[in-house]
């Protein structure tokens, strides 16, 4: 389904009105029910013609693996870099939690990690009726990725795939958005933007011999990878990695990985939401 082929279910939305009122197991279980209609506005976020525009993964076991084991590699790209484990503590927390997700991005191109996404199934009535009392005392339903998020997301990746990098040229590109001197508050600024000129440097050297007909890639691939850093870290966490930490702050737990404080290891378990 189309995103235009979505806004004109929305006009006709039956998610309200006459059909409502006829239904017998609403008119039945009602009582449990808010009695002001539901309507398609922003504002209103029960309505089934919103929750056909929420999509979650198809197959979330073998993609959360797929992601978990790319997260891995990052973190451990980062942990082999001697240039950023001299960097102090407090730098080394604020470029993590900067430049996750993009380096993430780069990875899942590199492995070549593909997957499907699947419109979120909406709940029955007689779910949201029966449940409708325990909902209220628990925590607010987590908002699931959008189509039009998860499409914008694989078009970025599709562009990356397009490129066809070498190892080197990953290698070169991922030490270029690890070390952004422009992170507020870092206190090496100075040194972080000399290592952010030697990885560009390097990956421009590498260019040369690769594609000494290429002019332009080097600004092109930088210009792509800047589209990376546009893609918002709740549409990866919620997309990938939701299913597997729950409410779990994914940035504390990638620390944790950094630093290896605990032994807790990202991979799907029985916790995973589908």
């Amino acid at each position: 389904m189309t995103t235009s082929s979505m806004d004109v279910d929305c006009e006709r939305c039956q998610c309200h009105g006459e059909d409502n009122r006829t239904a017998i197991l609403y008119t039945l279980l009602s009582q449990n029910l808010n009695h002001s209609r539901v309507s398609c506005g922003p504002a209103h976020q029960r309505c089934l013609c919103h929750q056909r525009r929420t999509v979650c993964l198809r197959t979330p076991h073998v993609t959360c693996q797929a992601a978990s084991d790319v997260l891995v590699k990052t973190v451990s790209f980062m942990k082999n870099l001697p240039s950023f484990q001299l960097l102090p503590r407090e730098d080394q927390l604020l470029l993590l939690d900067s430049c996750w997700v993009p380096l993430f991005l780069l990875g899942l191109v590199q492995e070549m990690v593909t997957f499907e996404v699947m419109e979120t199934p909406a709940p029955s009535m007689l779910k949201k009726i029966l449940l409708d009392g325990q909902s209220k005392q628990q925590e607010p339903e987590r908002m699931q990725p959008t189509l039009a998020a998860v499409q914008r997301l694989q078009c970025c990746l599709n562009t990356f795939w397009s490129l066809d990098l070498s190892p080197k040229e990953y290698a070169y590109l991922k030490g270029a958005i690890l070390f952004n001197p422009d992170v507020p508050g870092l206190k090496a600024s100075l040194y972080i933007e000399s290592l952010q000129r030697e990885a560009q440097r390097a990956l421009q050297e590498v260019l040369r011999p690769l594609h000494p007909e290429d002019q332009g890639r080097f600004a092109r691939i930088l210009l792509i990878a800047s589209t990376l850093k546009s893609i918002p870290p709740a549409l990866i966490t919620d997309l990938f990695f939701r299913p597997v930490i729950g409410n779990a702050d994914i940035v504390e737990l990638i620390a944790e990985m950094l630093y290896e404080i605990t032994s807790r290891q990202l991979a799907p378990s029985s916790r995973m939401a589908l």
